[in-house]
C-alpha cells in the first residue's frame, strides 16, 4: 500500500523495520460502504484475525442510533477507547488484525494509528451519497437507519496524505480491491526499512 506520507510504498502489513510486525488494518468508510463484508475477506485473504467495530459500541449508543439519532464525539469516547484498546493489544502481542469501522475523524484515526505503531494501515472504501443511502436502505438486520447517512457524509474527513493506507472504490469488484491490498502487503513486505 502507498505511504501517503512519503510517497512510496508504505505497509498495510508488516511495520516500518520492513514487515517484522504483521498487519494491523483498519477498513473505514461510512455505513455502506462494505466495510465488514470487505474487512472480512482482507481478513481471509490475509489470514488475519477479523474484528467488527460495532460490537464495541455500548448498548446506548446502539440504541441512539437505532432510534435515528447521530452519535456525537462524547457518545463514541467509549466506543473509540475500547476499540483502541483491542488495537493495541494485537500490536504488543505482534498479531495481526482486520478492524471494519466507521473511523470517520481523522482524531478517531490518529487515536488508532497510536494504539496499533507502525503497523497500521488505512483502508478506506469511498463511496459516494447516493450509493450509500441505497445501500442503507435495502439492507436488513442492521441497526443503522438510512437517514444517518447524510450525517456520516458531514462528519466524514477521507484520508489524508500523510495517513498510511489506501483508498479503494467501494463499488468496485471484490476481488479486484482484494488484488490491490495483497500486492500492497507483498510490496511493503519486501520493503526495507524506512
Amino acid at each position: 500500500m502507498r505511504d501517503r506520507g512519503r510517497g512510496r510504498g508504505g505497509s498495510a502489513g508488516g511495520g516500518e523495520g520492513g514487515g517484522k510486525s504483521p498487519p494491523i488494518i483498519v477498513v473505514l468508510g461510512v455505513s455502506g460502504s462494505g466495510k465488514t463484508t470487505f474487512g472480512q475477506a482482507v481478513a481471509v485473504e490475509l489470514g488475519l484475525a477479523f474484528v467488527e467495530g460495532d460490537d464495541f459500541h455500548p448498548a446506548a449508543n446502539i440504541a441512539k442510533m437505532t432510534a435515528g439519532h447521530a452519535l456525537d464525539d462524547a457518545d463514541r469516547a467509549p466506543w473509540l477507547r475500547a476499540l483502541s484498546d483491542r488495537i493495541r493489544r494485537s500490536a504488543e502481542a505482534h498479531e495481526g488484525l482486520v478492524v471494519a469501522c466507521s473511523a470517520l475523524k481523522r482524531a478517531y484515526r490518529d487515536e488508532f494509528r497510536e494504539a496499533g505503531g507502525p503497523a497500521l494501515r488505512y483502508l478506506y472504501l469511498a463511496l459516494d451519497r447516493a450509493t450509500a443511502r441505497d445501500r442503507v436502505s435495502r439492507r436488513t438486520g442492521h441497526f443503522m437507519p438510512a437517514r444517518l447517512v447524510d450525517s456520516q457524509f458531514e462528519t466524514l474527513e477521507p484520508l489524508e496524505r500523510d495517513e498510511p493506507g489506501m483508498t479503494l472504490d467501494a463499488t468496485a469488484d471484490l476481488p479486484m480491491n482484494l488484488a490491490r491490498v495483497r500486492a500492497g502487503v507483498e510490496r511493503c513486505a519486501g520493503r526495507p526499512g524506512p
